[in-house]
């Protein structure tokens, strides 16, 4: 069992046969003709909102389920919908989940740098808690199936703020490293997963960090790349590669599985995005036509911004009445662009086409 982590500045990581491959190298190049093709998508949907809040949303509920914290779109869909606690803790942790990405997104944007403190306040959101980075010793790395201790990661409080400080220089300081930035991310990502920093909540914050560092990158416009819907399908493998790259100290397998997912994610969420691409243009000619008075280019984002919207949505949005907001969710239910339900007394709407997008496997 390895227990010694090396600082990032302690790895060969300008050896070409380490990190280099053609193997790898041929991936990269795949890898980035599809980011480049779904940034480019991703800007031609005329308001950005609409896939901020979708398809974090889609991020934070896959990279949850490897944590075994699982819920239902339904779920998570009427989670948003109501100020009130969820009645579904699961669905609770996802909305938190997706409110870390947003704001750690606004932050990495804005400054094009991803500093402790972001990381912090990412993990502090979801986890709901201030405990910061470990102080206690104790923290091993089990296998879920026979409880065996397969990773003890860094102990000692001082050396994992001291790896974490070298982990933020290596993210922000491109001149450490003239490694391709996606392989970059394969080691960022597998160093914070080593460290292990926080008691709770490091593979969530790990595979935020990911979408993240392809903003500051430019690599990606929007946090629209949900890396984490291949890492559920390969659960095992993604365990095993990170636990075989700290053993034998081959990289190859490790990069080229986080690649493969690059390459992967990026064509599903370019298939995904041209769908609702389409779907909102059908809405849009649909409503104009048999709607004229009530279409606006406001209340089309609305349908599309939120698959579960409300009166009060609308409302805010539009900046119009309640009685005209009702209005117009009524005459969009009769001319069937919702399907409307009800909890309790209150009555949501769904945008059913879009819902289905987000479930299909």
């Amino acid at each position: 069992m390895n227990t010694q982590l090396k600082t990032l500045d302690n790895l060969p990581l300008n050896a070409p046969e380490q990190f280099e491959s053609v193997e790898v190298l041929k991936k990269v190049a795949v890898a980035h003709r599809y980011l480049a093709e779904l940034k480019g998508i991703s800007a031609s949907i005329p308001n950005e909102a609409i896939l901020i809040s979708t398809l974090t949303l889609q991020e934070a509920k896959h990279s949850s389920e490897i944590e075994n914290i699982i819920t239902t779109h339904d779920e998570l869909y009427k989670a948003g919908l109501f100020d009130e606690p969820s009645a579904n803790p699961a669905a609770k942790e996802v909305q938190d989940y997706a409110t870390a990405l947003q704001h750690g997104f606004i932050e990495v944007r804005k400054k094009k740098l991803i500093r402790l403190t972001d990381i912090l306040a990412i993990q502090q959101t979801m986890e709901r808690n201030n405990a910061g980075l470990r102080k206690v010793p104790g923290t091993g790395l089990k296998n879920t199936r026979t409880g065996e201790i397969i990773y003890m990661p860094p102990q000692d409080a001082n050396e994992i703020v001291a790896l974490m400080d070298n982990l933020v220089k290596y993210i922000n300081d491109d001149t450490l490293c003239e490694l391709d930035p996606l392989i970059k991310m394969a080691i960022i990502h597998h160093q914070f997963e080593s460290i292990h920093p926080f008691y709770d909540g490091n593979g969530r914050t790990g595979r935020i960090i990911n979408i993240l560092y392809l903003v500051a990158q430019d690599l990606l416009e929007l946090p629209v790349l949900y890396l984490s819907s291949y890492i559920i399908q390969n659960k095992e493998e993604y365990y095993n590669q990170l636990q075989q790259a700290r053993e034998v100290n081959d990289w190859r397998p490790w990069l080229i599985y986080m690649l493969d997912g690059v390459e992967k994610t990026a064509k599903n969420t370019i298939a995904l995005i041209l769908k609702i691409k389409s779907l909102m243009q059908s809405y849009k000619v649909r409503i104009r036509n048999e709607l004229p008075k009530i279409y606006r280019q406001e209340l089309l984002n609305n349908l599309f911004i939120h698959p579960y919207t409300k009166i009060d949505f609308v409302m805010r949005d539009l900046g119009v009445s309640r009685i005209t907001a009702t209005k117009y969710l009524e005459l969009l239910v009769k001319h069937e662009f919702l399907v409307k339900e009800k909890v309790g007394r209150v009555n949501f709407y769904i945008n059913k086409p879009l819902f289905e997008l987000f479930i299909a496997p």
